[in-house]
């Protein structure tokens, strides 16, 4: 059978049972699009071949342990793992390069759906920790879409206290994200 006629579900059942012609096929159909997304976001050559060989290393590493449903998906979110601990180990660059473009994408891929939640529970932990009008701006922003007009007028305050309380808010979810990750890497690392 052509390789290119091989569907990407049987090549990672046939990655999962040890077979390196699938790697190999694996590799060739994505190493570019691993690329891709990695000089994408770091905009070093070198960073990103390293990158691209430390994913499919590994994907081979620790192929009898992954239950791969959507292998475009799940490599594009071990891409952006990877991305995020060059960004940790390398201060100057920024903790998140766009935000709001990572979380879109997460939401479309589907092995990433477990840890989606896992990020919305610990959203909803933190909420619950903040003060009330903290949490209310919060929700009011986010979940409901509203303007710092729109929610100074609901709450009867100011619109420079409802941006004092989303800065806080924002810059108090950061660092509570980032020390949750910081912990996950350990655990995921192992």
């Amino acid at each position: 059978m052509p390789q290119n006629l091989i569907s990407d579900s049987l090549l990672a059942d046939l990655l999962t049972k040890g077979d390196e012609d699938a790697f190999n096929i694996i590799y060739g159909r994505f190493w570019k699009k691993v690329y891709n997304e990695a000089y994408k976001r770091l905009r070093d050559i070198e960073l990103a071949e390293d990158l691209v060989q430390d994913v499919f290393s590994d994907l081979w590493l620790k192929r009898s342990n992954r239950d791969i449903e959507n292998l475009p998906a799940y490599l594009m979110c071990a891409t952006r793992y990877q991305v995020y601990l060059i960004y940790k180990k390398n201060s100057k660059n920024p903790f998140f390069e766009k935000p709001i473009e990572d979380i879109a994408n997460l939401a479309q891929v589907t092995d990433c759906v477990h840890e989606i939640n896992e990020l919305k529970d610990c959203i909803k932990e933190w909420m619950n920790l903040q003060p009330e009008k903290r949490r209310e701006v919060f929700r009011l922003k986010f979940i409901e879409d509203r303007t710092t007009k729109e929610i100074s007028e609901v709450l009867n305050i100011s619109q420079k206290t409802v941006q004092n309380q989303f800065t806080i808010s924002l810059h108090s979810l950061r660092s509570t994200l980032s020390k949750m990750l910081m912990i996950l890497s350990v655990f995921i690392i192992r």
